[in-house]
């Protein structure tokens, strides 16, 4: 796999309630169809199912821009406070089929006792089959990564502070409590 990142984005969003009550590998994996649309208007479907070494895989369809992609997010590390999922995503754009690689990263981290940090993280890296694709259309990289930012950023602008109250509302209502 290439390296060449296309977009990488970072969002933060005040959740209030206690970090304990919180579970965000479990919020990731249980999340269901209707409440991730919900979370965006680039949201189209979601899912969850397990690969046969029993690790889970959480399946989104999104179209944010003009590319629709369905993602594979497969459990890298999973805790109550940080969940790390990647992904070879299929993204189907004006020029055709390819493939891109997907790291997503959510994290929350206490400022005081009734309050933490929601942190939503992506990185999208280029495949090889990706590069080939521009290649054949002679498309340079750096114009493909202006725009895949600005939808990145633009997308993750929207979906945190919606995912942020989905995760509060879940913890107020004690869903992770153990």
């Amino acid at each position: 796999m290439s390296s060449q990142v296309l977009a990488n984005s970072t969002r933060r969003s005040v959740i209030k309630a206690p970090i304990e009550s919180i579970d965000l590998s479990e919020w990731l994996f249980t999340l269901s169809d209707e409440e991730y649309q919900a979370c965006s208007v680039a949201h189209i479907a979601a899912g969850a199912s397990r690969l046969p070494d029993g690790r889970r895989v959480s399946i989104n369809v999104e179209k944010p821009g003009d590319t629709l992609m369905v993602q594979h997010y497969v459990e890298e590390v999973s805790e109550r406070q940080r969940c790390l999922v990647l992904s070879l995503t299929d993204a189907f754009s004006p020029l055709g089929r390819t493939k891109w690689e997907v790291c997503w990263e959510v994290s929350v981290s206490s400022i005081d006792a009734s309050s933490c940090e929601f942190v939503n993280h992506f990185e999208v890296t280029a495949t090889e089959a990706f590069l080939a694709v521009l290649q054949a259309n002679s498309i340079p990289f750096d114009a493909v990564t202006k725009v895949a930012q600005q939808k990145a950023d633009e997308h993750n602008e929207e979906e945190t502070p919606l995912f942020a109250a989905d995760i509060q509302g879940k913890a107020l209502r004690g869903v992770w409590i153990t």
